[in-house]
């Protein structure tokens, strides 16, 4: 897959550079990363034929009766891996899975955002995203027990992680993924990771390789990277900022105006895409945030979005539009501050594109902007204002995923009706399982 130039470069550089082990990279449905290695040999037939696989043992993809799949390399996301050995070196590449007869696999997360990213293209938008990426360290798997009490940005001897922070951001750049900064976020231990924009899927990918790369330089160094989005009580929890913009194919941003226009330099398309983000929020919030975990974030702290609604300065908001440098036209964009490092970026980033563009297409009004702290408000002082509450729990959000046609229609029936079951069993479990709160208050009681 890939253009002629692109996979005979590939071709090239595995015998120049004596690559031994080819990876193949996908991700099953719940946004795991899955490999399996080949030969060089293989890769000149793999890029025509694709290489078959049992898919039957794949989260999401297929029962045993239609489990045969065929991975399709993606010439132009090949990369060496600079934490593997130069000599009989190991490089990666990632596919877009295909069935027997060569159609796309409706159950491959990257397909589908491909697909959706083609529809916009067909409109004239380019889709752009840049992600920032929270996470904590720990120093082992099992007990998380912060290792600093370091604040958001501090520099001080107290960030136990500024060298794992260095050394993983050179890895990933040697990878030609360009990070835009790294620092210590907000929570003990909790660091994060900007990485610079680029098209959606490309995006994804970058996300999908950061995260190995993040988890892979800290078991180098002893230590434990978790994405869990609220690992500790009474901490900041962990989120996936997605800052996102819509190109023409000249390079123009189209979300800009001028001040004269929108006070938040925002142009009428850009408008109808936030409304869209903001009016289907609640039916993808299963997909921004899939576990029971996910929901432990959403406190009202004024940090974290409760509400659709959307500010400038307003952090409490679920979209935000960041301040651009006067002249800097291209950097206008919008952020969705929802989203946690958990979901699977190809179907985050789908969904989110999907509601922005139904925005345009109804051409819906952008509501007004929340310019106060919508966590002081009462529950009747934002119903009275129209303002929507994000689900609360799991199973809320398998509710109003389920309800949704936009959803369906852009995840596909085979990835949805997986969603609807996996989360709903997922939801159902956490429900009848006893947990340490409720030994504390209750097994003494009465």
């Amino acid at each position: 897959m890939g253009s002629q130039k692109d996979i005979d470069f590939v071709l090239r550089t595995v015998e120049e550079r004596d690559i031994r082990f080819v990876r193949l990279w996908f991700t099953d449905v719940l946004g795991n990363l899955k490999s399996f290695s080949i030969s060089p040999e293989e890769l000149e037939e793999a890029f025509e034929e694709g290489i078959g696989f049992d898919g039957s043992s794949v989260d999401g993809f297929s029962s045993l009766e239609e489990s045969d799949m065929l991975a399709f390399p993606v010439a132009d996301t090949f990369q060496l891996l600079p934490w593997r050995p130069s000599e009989s070196g190991v490089a990666r590449v990632f596919c877009n899975i295909k069935t027997p007869s060569r159609e796309p696999f409706e159950g491959d997360p990257r397909g589908v955002l491909d697909r959706i990213f083609q529809r916009a293209d067909e409109q004239g938008f380019v889709y752009n995203v840049g992600p920032k990426i929270e996470y904590f360290y720990f120093d082992n798997d099992l007990n998380p027990v912060p290792l600093d009490t370091a604040g958001y940005f501090d520099l001080t001897p107290m960030d136990a992680a500024r060298d794992l922070r260095r050394s993983t951001t050179l890895l990933l750049e040697k990878m030609s993924i360009p990070v835009q900064y790294s620092f210590h976020a907000s929570g003990p231990s909790q660091n994060g990771i900007e990485l610079r924009f680029a098209e959606a899927v490309s995006c994804a990918d970058n996300i999908m390789t950061a995260r190995l790369v993040i988890k892979q330089e800290a078991a180098e160094k002893g230590m434990f990277a978790s994405f869990m989005p609220k690992p500790i009580s009474g901490v900041p929890g962990s989120a996936m900022f997605l800052y996102q913009s819509l190109l023409d194919h000249e390079g123009e941003n189209l979300f800009w105006a001028s001040k004269d226009e929108n006070p938040a330099h925002l142009s009428e398309l850009g408008q109808h895409y936030v409304a869209g983000l903001l009016k289907y929020a609640p039916e993808f919030t299963l997909v921004t945030d899939p576990t029971v975990n996910s929901y432990k974030r959403f406190i009202r702290s004024g940090e974290v979005p409760n509400y659709a609604t959307w500010g400038r300065k307003n952090r409490s908001a679920l979209v935000r539009i960041p301040t651009h440098k006067p002249g800097k036209h291209i950097a206008t964009r919008v952020e969705l501050r929802s989203a946690d490092p958990t979901a699977n970026p190809y179907l985050a980033l789908a969904v989110t594109l999907a509601a922005g563009l139904k925005g345009i297409e109804e051409e819906l009004p952008l509501p007004e902007e929340s310019t106060c702290d919508t966590f002081r408000l009462s529950e009747r002082e934002l119903a009275a204002k129209g303002i929507e509450r994000l689900p609360r729990t799991l199973g809320e959000a398998v509710d109003w995923f389920e309800e949704s046609d936009l959803m369906r229609e852009t995840l596909g029936d085979h990835i949805f009706e997986y969603l609807v079951r996996e989360k709903r069993a997922e939801w159902d479990e956490f429900c009848t399982t006893v947990t340490d709160w409720e030994r504390e208050h209750y097994y003494g009681g009465v």
